[in-house]
């Protein structure tokens, strides 16, 4: 039976009374209690000093676990002392765990179902085996999806398999699906290896699969009913009939995942995370999204990422002419991913054995490979020495999380090898503003030779293999709005602007929003189940906006990034002005092509103004008024209510 380290009570008293620094005027705190406070036993929601404390017991209990059951040795006084140092740093938030961390740890589902896997935020799985894996692929992205995990996928599998269909010869045979992810993902392997391997057709029955409203335990939200796994089902089908008796095309791996991806979706998991990575001069996969030329895809087209394994040197005149378009394709240079940490250290073909990369593109994978990222905020240090040693509590974390194993072999096998992490910096744009480049640059290196040396004492200290690789830039998104913070290398749209979020019209947030000044209003097209609140945000004094820096700028930031920090990656998406700076695309990837890992574009279009926009630019005068009537806000007297758990990666331009 699992011990479980528990911190001081002494130590927690100190922080019970404290107000917690959420940032951006409430917006943070608001955020925190839709998406991380989780209901407990009494029926009331967690306070912040509660979930770092899960947090950070969680993470301790992982690690005491690992020592006492290989017997190196566990002392019980440094490990609270630690456990304390990063409980204020997490707390004060110098650095968070990811957004499926402050959900997951210390909670039943790693602590009793031990379905480590969901700490994790991201994966990638190739096609390339599918011969000899069949199904694995597909199941793997969908349970991985529907723990939480954004998944990238290749389409090297194409023309690999045959799909031979189902036998005629034998009978059907009857699946009763049980009520459970496993279950879920069960029936869809049986179909598909059904459709590869040519054995009997199967006939599902759903009626063990409870209805829909019931609410589900553990994950949160409410149950779908068994509608959206009948329709990928159904969907899956057709595909695969349409391809029968032809080996398996580009089209058909895409179109299966993506079902799949529509799928977890609606079988609740709010928000879908996948990255599709293809030939460049593959038309067929490049038309993927033109859906003149694939109507049927517009159905389902949107729930990955499309994106390219650029070659160097490669001209890429086609994919900008694209990209003008709807931001697409993005740039994966695999070569680079394998060959190089760090730009500056020269190669090194540390990741000779990576085949892709996650959704948000911030971290270099093999395949069936998870990994954990850790989010640090310079700015919110007053000097490099603090910095340091939020490093090692950030490391710490990310480290322990490498320990838990997950229940897929192949995904153990390689992370029990590589042990990757990605420790992260957010509000780039802040450092920049306030301190310079130059004060970056050292605080950066320095900070990454300390990381180095970390997984030096930290790898001897659990017997465990150094981690292949440590640090990333990931997008970020609602992590960072927890602590007030831009988010990744990413500037902001405006320094004032408002920040819009729907609710349900029945949440117990709402009276507090609405005690403390904040505007509430129906939501537009859903008045009589949602409302809208509007948030004033300031971003800062002196903080240039997205469109004050042109795309050169932009690639020259996410170079830096590269060369200074990410021995993973750096997760950048360029915004630019497509009538003045589209021609500049091309030459930018030329020169780029040999700094980066991977990056994408985006077109900034003026899509005009419509109602309850999420968000919505104001000049200070609007802002100023819109403060004075806000109050303090309290959600100390709601009713507990369930958060709604943030999955995937946590940053808006790799959700979809």
């Amino acid at each position: 039976m699992q011990q479980k380290f528990k911190l001081s009570q002494a130590f927690i008293a100190k922080y019970k009374r404290k107000k917690p620094p959420f940032g951006f005027n409430g917006l943070g705190e608001l955020v925190y209690m839709r998406t991380y406070s989780r209901l407990k036993e009494n029926g009331k929601n967690e306070k912040w000093w509660e979930t770092v404390q899960r947090v950070v017991e969680g993470a301790y209990t992982m690690q005491m676990n690992w020592i006492e059951s290989h017997q190196l040795g566990w002392n019980p006084w440094r490990a609270q002392k630690s456990a304390q140092e990063m409980f204020d740093r997490i707390y004060n938030m110098k650095f968070l765990p990811p957004g499926r961390g402050l959900w997951a740890m210390g909670t039943p589902i790693t602590e009793e179902r031990n379905l480590y896997a969901a700490l994790n935020n991201c994966a990638f799985v190739s096609t390339e085996t599918i011969k000899d894996d069949g199904s694995k692929p597909f199941t793997f992205l969908m349970d991985a999806s529907m723990l939480g995990v954004g998944v990238g996928f290749d389409t090297k599998g194409a023309e690999k398999i045959m799909v031979k269909g189902p036998t005629t010869k034998r009978e059907p045979e009857v699946f009763v699906i049980p009520d459970t992810r496993e279950g879920w993902v069960e029936s869809v392997a049986a179909l598909i290896d059904s459709y590869f391997h040519g054995t009997p057709d199967i006939t599902f029955d759903y009626s063990q699969i409870r209805e829909a409203g019931v609410p589900i335990k553990g994950f949160g939200g409410q149950s779908s009913g068994p509608e959206p796994l009948r329709e990928v089902h159904e969907t899956i089908r057709g595909v695969l009939d349409g391809n029968a008796g032809a080996p398996i095309t580009i089209t058909t791996i895409v179109d299966i995942m993506n079902l799949i991806g529509k799928c977890v979706v609606a079988g609740n998991v709010r928000r879908t995370a996948e990255i599709v990575f293809g030939d460049p001069y593959s038309e067929e996969y490049m038309d993927l999204k033109n859906y003149e030329v694939n109507p049927h895809r517009d159905q389902y087209g949107w729930t990955s990422n499309n994106s390219i394994f650029a070659e160097l040197g490669m001209d890429y005149s086609e994919a900008c002419k694209r990209i003008v378009g709807n931001g697409e394709p993005g740039f994966a240079w695999l070569e680079n991913m394998q060959g190089y940490s760090r730009m500056k250290n020269g190669k090194d073909n540390k990741d000779h054995r990576a085949m892709g990369g996650n959704p948000c593109l911030e971290q270099t994978l093999e395949s069936y490979e998870l990994c954990c990222l850790v989010e640090t905020f310079p700015y919110k240090h007053e000097s490099l020495e603090d910095y340091l040693k939020t490093l090692k509590y950030a490391y710490l974390y990310a480290k322990t999380v490498t320990l838990g194993k997950t229940h897929w072999p192949e995904t153990n096998r390689v992370m029990l090898r590589n042990r990757r992490i990605g420790c992260s910096v957010s509000g780039v744009a802040q450092f920049l503003t306030y301190r310079g480049v130059g004060e970056l640059r050292e605080w950066l290196e320095t900070g990454y030779d300390e990381i180095q040396r970390l997984d030096d004492v930290y790898s001897d200290f659990l017997a465990i293999p150094k981690s292949i690789k440590t640090t990333s830039v990931k997008p970020s998104g609602t992590v960072s709005l927890l602590a007030g913070s831009t988010p990744g290398v990413h500037y902001p749209e405006s320094r004032f602007y408002i920040r819009r979020m729907r609710l349900s019209v029945n949440s117990e947030l709402l009276q507090p929003l609405e005690a403390a000044g904040y505007k509430v209003e129906p939501a537009f097209g859903s008045e009589d189940s949602t409302v809208c609140i509007e948030v004033p945000i300031d971003v800062g004094d002196g903080i240039r906006t997205a469109d004050q820096l042109t795309v050169w700028e932009q690639f020259s930031l996410a170079a830096f990034m590269q060369r200074h920090w990410a021995d993973n990656q750096v997760s950048c998406t360029v915004t630019f002005d497509p009538d003045k700076e589209a021609e500049q695309l091309e030459q930018c990837l030329n020169y780029f092509q040999y700094q980066l890992k991977g990056i994408s574009c985006l077109p900034r279009f003026d899509a005009g103004a419509y109602k309850q926009m999420p968000y919505e630019a104001i000049d200070e005068k609007s802002y100023n008024k819109m403060t004075k009537k806000l109050k303090p806000l309290s959600f100390t007297k709601m009713k507990g209510e369930d958060a709604e758990a943030e999955k995937f990666c946590d940053g808006d331009v790799c959700l979809v």
